[in-house]
């Protein structure tokens, strides 16, 4: 193993372990003078820094450009970077994502661009039934879960990845790839609402009857943007007639997952790049 290979494998467990998102690049061909050569590794982090040598600044711009859109899109990419002259198209004649490059010396590379992104974090806030049944169905579809909760109250719901202690979602840092359900039921409603709505979440939902909802939106028209009380999902959950606890929680995940797949699928189009 060189030392610039066992470095990058050093710095992938260290973003694995600070829930970092980054893109891991593997050189898989070469053709004609190239400064890099097959198995070159390198990675390109959530705020487009390139670690490693995949090659010169030929290359840099096109592998830091299609990792972060690999990472926003959370796709697998395989791109060739050509002279730009021999590039007339946005695919290659075997269909494989062609980029330019300046450099004089003529080389062509096929970079292997791999998405890794820390596990989606689930937020349930309360120890309701609803929330206690979506802690294992959760699990089960890999999210990493968090029960918020105050501390007397953890012992009624188990099995999360981590437990807080009231609605201080500050130091979580949670993005638009992740989700919050209020399902505090009667028990601090409004405190565990606000606290969600204030975080990045991409998806905020809660637990309730729409009049309740519709209350708590009201109350709330003064102290959070109007947009974001837009983007509340109450009740939380597509309607397929729930009633029993896991019932509810099934609805809440798979409005989840459509939402999340519903976003990706909107996410950038393959273009030649300059």
């Amino acid at each position: 193993m060189t030392v610039q290979l066992s470095h990058i494998l050093d710095l992938m467990g260290q973003l694995r372990e600070a829930g970092r998102d980054y893109c891991a690049v593997t050189v898989v061909r070469t053709a004609n003078a190239t400064s890099a050569k097959a198995g070159a590794k390198a990675i390109v982090t959530d705020d487009g820094v390139l670690h490693g040598f995949v090659g010169g600044g030929c290359v840099e711009g096109a592998v830091k450009r299609t990792a972060l859109a690999a990472l926003a899109a959370n796709q697998a990419r395989l791109i060739r970077v050509k002279p730009k002259d021999d590039v007339v198209a946005p695919v290659d004649v075997d269909g494989v994502e062609l980029h330019k490059s300046g450099c004089p010396s003529g080389g062509t590379v096929d970079l292997f661009l791999e998405p890794m992104r820390h596990a989606v974090r689930l937020v349930v806030c309360g120890a309701s039934p609803v929330a206690a049944s979506l802690v294992p169905l959760g699990r089960a579809m890999g999210y990493r879960l968090i029960v918020a909760a105050p501390s007397e109250a953890h012992e009624e719901i188990t099995g999360a990845d981590a437990y807080l202690d009231g609605y201080g979602f500050e130091a979580l840092g949670l993005d638009p790839r992740d989700a919050v359900i209020v399902a505090t039921q009667g028990r601090r409603d409004r405190e565990a609402l606000v606290a969600a709505l204030k975080t990045s979440a991409g998806y905020v939902g809660m637990v309730g009857s729409r009049r309740k909802v519709g209350k708590l939106r009201e109350a709330l028209s003064s102290e959070i943007a109007a947009s974001r009380l837009a983007s509340l999902h109450g009740p939380a959950g597509l309607d397929i007639g729930a009633i029993e606890p896991e019932e509810i929680a099934l609805s809440i995940l798979s409005e989840i997952v459509g939402e999340r797949r519903s976003k990706s699928r909107d996410v950038g189009t393959t273009s030649v790049a300059s």
